[in-house]
């Protein structure tokens, strides 16, 4: 079996959507993977159209084309339509190719009956903010994946964002986290911009600064390496007005509803793995 290389590997997105299309043009726009290395097979003309002008990647007709041009194949398409899609792709598996999946709920063990013993399996869980190359990633090697298979998903994912190789009994809990978190945020994030428009600011204005407070907020985590009580305590003046506002937090059960938010969204993910 052929180590695979970043720099030359081919890479194919069995469904061209959203997520397929950011991934494949961040890559391209970071010079990390040329277009002629990408392609991709969807049955939806749009999300075609979407993805070659975003990525100048290559479309091809069948399922069975692009794993002939393809090393890497990542599955891309909604859980109900993978049966049928990879059924259409039977027989042409070879040692060569590697799977990487972020098909939901879908687990390494059904990807490989899907797959079948030719090719290696990956399952990947994204979130959408890879849209803009502030992804938070994790996967998990399925038994006949390699260490330097890892490290190729890795190095793509990271592209976009950052990666953690997990076990995969946590994917799902990665799924409560990251995976539906940035909607927790756009709410949180509706809410500041409520208060401040109930406080006299103009909307425009109101959501702006909501939004880059958030993005501050998380880059001051993330780069200064300290935990986020430090950083909280050092905005809360004594008796000034962020210790009144996180009074107020505390007291509308805020971090018990974030951590409620996490354990529901993760145990309906592991119901849409069982079923």
């Amino acid at each position: 079996m052929t180590t695979l290389d970043l720099t030359t590997a081919r890479i194919g997105f069995l469904g061209a959507g959203q997520m397929a299309t950011a991934l494949a043009a961040g890559w391209r726009n970071a010079d990390c993977v040329a277009a002629d290395r990408i392609s991709a097979f969807d049955v939806s003309t749009a999300a075609i159209e979407k993805f070659q002008q975003a990525t100048g990647g290559k479309i091809v007709g069948d399922a069975g084309t692009l794993l002939a041009e393809s090393d890497v194949v990542f599955l891309a398409i909604k859980p109900q339509h993978l049966s049928p899609a990879l059924g259409s792709a039977a027989g042409h598996w070879q040692r060569r190719h590697l799977a990487v999946s972020i098909v939901a709920g879908i687990t390494v063990k059904t990807l490989g009956e899907l797959v079948g013993t030719q090719a290696r399996v990956i399952r990947v869980m994204p979130n959408t903010p890879c849209l803009i190359g502030a992804g938070a990633s994790a996967f998990s090697l399925g038994p006949t994946a390699t260490q330097d298979d890892g490290k190729l998903v890795q190095k793509l994912l990271s592209i976009g964002g950052i990666a953690a190789e997990v076990p995969e009994r946590l994917l799902d809990a990665v799924t409560g986290l990251s995976g539906s978190g940035p909607a927790y945020v756009y709410l949180m994030i509706e809410a500041l911009s409520d208060g401040g428009v109930r406080m006299g600011l103009p909307r425009e204005l109101a959501t702006r600064l909501a939004a880059q407070t958030v993005a501050g907020a998380a880059q001051m985590v993330l780069q200064s390496g300290q935990h986020p009580g430090q950083l909280k305590d050092a905005v809360a003046s004594p008796g000034g007005t962020t210790i009144a506002g996180l009074h107020a937090l505390e007291t509308g059960g805020l971090r018990g509803t974030l951590m409620n938010a996490v354990v529901a969204a993760t145990e309906r993910a592991r119901e849409l793995s069982a079923g």
